[in-house]
């Protein structure tokens, strides 16, 4: 009769996530899927709701496919105002993003054991206990203090994070900031 003993199995060496990032002038940048509020001052009628298509760009009256991934609102504000400038005198135009999915740079994906794999927008200040609740808590076969943060940003360093301990057991010290573009793996446990 032989015994075999499997010890931790995937034993990986990546340091703990920094529980705290410094992203204070973080600026939400508009992506395909957003919808936007244009708002003409004393031009209501030029006032509309548009969402951002696939490619990136929009349309509305007097402004031809505009291409606005990749920008702040205050940016496509300013050039709504000049393409309108053709038209009206003196154009003041405000843009709220009213929906938001971000550009698929800044999302966090969620990929292996969580509950509803998934990418989410970015949120300033956002955590991975967010993330977590986003996603529905893990499986019963993940191996949560396994997982890891691929962190694009930093050229695809590997950050440890304990999820089991934050979501099953409450332990908040390691609750962790995530940052635009990261990726959560949560590795399947072998028993």
């Amino acid at each position: 009769m032989a015994f075999v003993v499997l010890t931790g199995c995937a034993s990986t060496s990546h340091p703990p996530a920094p529980p705290s990032v410094a992203n204070d002038d973080y600026s939400y940048i508009i992506g395909a899927g957003d919808s936007l509020s244009i708002q003409v001052w004393r031009n209501p009628e030029l006032s509309m709701a548009v969402p951002v298509r696939p490619d990136g760009k929009i349309a509305a009256p007097l402004v031809d496919e505009m291409v606005v991934q990749g920008k702040t609102s205050v940016q496509v504000a300013r050039e709504v105002e000049k393409q309108l400038g053709k038209y009206v005198r003196d154009p003041v135009v405000t843009v709220i993003v009213t929906s938001f999915v971000g550009p698929y740079s800044e999302q966090i994906r969620v990929v292996g054991e969580a509950a509803k794999p998934q990418f989410l927008p970015y949120k300033q200040k956002m955590t991975v206990l967010d993330v977590m609740i986003a996603v529905g808590g893990l499986t019963d076969f993940a191996s949560g203090n396994s997982a890891t943060i691929l962190r694009t940003a930093e050229g695809n360093k590997q950050y440890s994070v304990r999820l089991k301990d934050l979501v099953k057991s409450g332990d908040v010290s390691a609750n962790v900031e995530m940052r635009p573009g990261d990726i959560l793996i949560i590795p399947q446990s072998l028993f």
